[in-house]
């Protein structure tokens, strides 16, 4: 992947005028990659040394994908007209020389905006039709689809070219009511959420319902991820901005109007969406110019807006140190302009150093645990070979040195004992064909509650339930009664998973007292984790089925599109505990079959060498001089691979190479 660094400052433009975020990023694109490459080289080397288990090569793959492909995602959040557009090009996009997203008034953005870098694609803008919210489908589903997409392309060097293509996410289209209700943006039980209607009776929708911007600017080549989300009507239209893109941010910049404060509408987008989500939010004051009154003097001027800031946090029911005053529009003349003095005025700096503070440093944590966890399942696997392979190496030297001076006789005698030995591996082979089905059958018991059909039985009786529409009093009780037998089938899955570890651990056990084999079980998969999920999705509906939200439910178009969203999340969860099972159990079946197949080779090994010592009576020593050989080799390649895996576990816990500022603690 080619990764262009952020520009530097000209002569005309001092470093302070630049992003705080891209020194950041610059240095976590920098050390992701690094990371990456010292991944690849532990892995060539295991694999070249025969070290690799087929499960250590896989967790690698999956690292150094997660490694180059791992994004950093900031979603911005707010009523219409509050300038949120102008702060993504003040703090983004102010090296461009103009703006580039519309942020001019009368001209806001109407859909789901997402600003990314893929190198793989051409520089472009694909735009989804509005009237794909008749034909069902999740956004997810639809992202494969580009087909039915609208693209433009883009020219990177022409940014009018730029500004004039991103212009159309503030089309409109005019309909009837009629269309307008099928595509669930009209309600007559909800008039004041309803769109704009105007003198010839037509309904003004947007006419994109969600727009991707390809783009190699610096910062979303750098893993960089911004989502732009339209009002509260365009957020509570399409459930999976709630449940799918808001929630897989890292974090949410909430912006409010200093010269508003917050009003009802925003109050309600923030409880419905963002307050008590695990977002990391900042809560921004944008207009803070408006606030300016020439008569004050700054001192009391700073008073009014750091009583806005009280009064914000005290609303929102946030810490005062998560609320930022901010004039976004001085910022981004600031940066065209090159008028360090103006953009420090603007306070824009302290938001971006509190976003340096917060998110990167803890993006950096996240991926150095993974990485750390990762290289130590490798070493773990590969020592357990290598050891393997030496423990054989010591049979064999002391069979060897015990031959020395013995008789043809005691050659024959030792050759009959692995024959013996070779015979009784192979009647363990059997049993393991045995226990193998036995097994099979326990896995497929636990992988049964987890499949999507048992998803879909759910939904189907909590429909059946509430046949008579959603918006009833029995609707949220289906819900919750939905919600316990999905934390049901996790726990009949955990169960099953316990009586296959249970069982798992008596076979280690017994091979490895039988057979010497060194076989160790990792811990069972724990599915907390997908419990926890779960009640964060039910949360999220839960906020549906208040009298205002569970309204729109009854609306077919509508209630069809919440129910699939609704699925496709289930469906994420359960199978994501699925695989965790599956290759939990994989890895212990590669690790039984590794070391049989070793063993295997080292009854292979001893027999030739007997032979050999039959044939000559020199060959003894010879055999001995290789086994040795062959051991201190093996050392060298454990120490060198223990040498990589801790120069890589280094980095990861240094992390890049920049200082950040200790972060504020994140509101809840």
């Amino acid at each position: 992947m080619h990764i262009v660094k952020h520009n530097a400052a000209t002569p005309e433009q001092s470093l302070d005028m630049l992003p705080q975020l891209a020194p950041g990023l610059d240095a976590l694109a920098d050390w992701r990659l690094a990371l990456e490459r010292d991944l690849g080289a532990l892995e060539g080397y295991l694999a070249d040394s025969d070290l690799l288990a087929p499960a250590a090569a896989a967790t690698c793959r999956a690292l150094r994908q997660r490694l180059t492909s791992d994004k950093l995602v900031v979603a911005f959040v707010a009523e219409f007209s509050r300038g949120k557009s102008e702060l993504i090009n003040a703090i983004f996009f102010a090296d461009s020389g103009r703006r580039i997203l519309p942020a001019t008034p009368g001209r806001t953005t109407m859909c789901p905006v997402e600003l990314c870098w893929d190198g793989e694609e051409l520089p472009t803008l694909d735009l989804l039709p509005i009237d794909t919210r008749q034909d069902g489908g999740t956004l997810a589903e639809w992202r494969d689809r580009r087909e039915q997409w609208q693209r433009v392309q883009l020219d990177p060097d022409d940014a009018d070219g730029l500004a004039a293509a991103l212009a159309q996410v503030t089309q409109v289209r005019k309909v009837t009511r009629e269309y307008a209700k099928a595509l669930s943006l009209w309600s007559d039980e909800q008039p004041s959420e309803n769109p704009p209607v105007g003198e010839d009776g037509l309904v003004e929708v947007p006419a994109w319902r969600h727009a991707i911007i390809n783009f190699p600017h610096p910062l979303l080549q750098r893993g960089l991820v911004v989502v732009d989300t339209p009002g509260l009507n365009a957020i509570g239209a399409e459930p999976e901005l709630t449940l799918g893109l808001l929630p897989s941010a890292h974090a949410a910049l909430f912006v409010l109007g200093a010269d508003t404060g917050v009003t009802k509408s925003d109050l309600e987008v923030w409880t419905d969406h963002l307050g008590g989500q695990g977002l990391s939010c900042f809560v921004v004051l944008n207009k803070m110019d408006t606030l300016a009154d020439p008569l004050a003097t700054p001192e009391e001027q700073a008073q009014a807006v750091e009583r806005q800031c009280q009064t914000t946090a005290s609303t929102l029911g946030i810490p005062r140190q998560r609320v930022f005053p901010v004039s976004a529009r001085q910022a981004l003349a600031a940066r065209l302009m090159g008028d360090a003095p103006a953009l420090a005025a603007s306070r824009l700096p302290e938001l971006e150093a509190a976003l340096n503070a917060d998110l990167l440093p803890q993006r950096q944590r996240v991926l150095a645990t993974a990485v750390i966890s990762g290289v130590a399942s490798m070493l773990e696997s590969s020592t357990r070979r290598l050891r393997d392979q030496r423990r054989a190496n010591a049979d064999q030297m002391l069979e060897l040195r015990g031959l020395r001076g013995k008789s043809a006789g005691r050659v024959a005698t030792m050759l009959e004992r692995v024959g013996q030995e070779q015979a009784e591996l192979e009647e363990c082979a059997n049993r393991l064909k045995a226990m193998r089905l036995v097994h099979a059958k326990m896995n497929r018991a636990a992988m049964q509650c987890l499949e999507s059909d048992r998803i879909r039985e759910s939904v189907l009786k909590m429909q059946e339930s509430i046949s008579s529409g959603w918006f009833n009093l029995g609707a949220r009780t289906a819900f919750a009664k939905m919600c316990t037998q999905l934390r049901e089938l996790l726990d009949n899955a955990q169960k099953q998973v316990q009586e296959v570890n249970q069982m798992l651990q008596a076979l280690f056990n017994q091979l490895n007292s039988e057979f010497a084999f060194t076989l160790g079980l990792t811990s069972a998969p724990d599915l907390g984790q997908f419990k926890r999920e779960l009640e964060l999705i039910e949360r999220s509906y839960n906020r549906y089925f208040s009298v205002t939200r569970a309204m729109r439910l009854n609306s077919p178009a509508y209630s069809e599109q919440f129910q699939r969203m609704l699925v496709s999340k289930l469906r994420v969860v359960f199978e994501n505990a699925s695989n965790e099972i599956e290759s939990w159990n994989q890895l212990a079946t590669q690790q039984i079959d590794g070391q049989f197949k070793e063993r295997r080779h080292s009854f292979k090994r001893r027999r030739e060498s007997l032979e050999r010592i039959q044939q000559a009576t020199d060959g003894l020593e010879q055999r001995l001089a290789e086994v040795e050989v062959h051991d201190a080799r093996l050392l060298e390649q454990l120490d060198r691979a223990q040498l990589l895996a801790a120069e890589l576990r280094g980095r990861a816990e240094r992390g890049p190479v920049m200082d950040w500022p200790q972060a504020e603690p994140t509101a809840a």
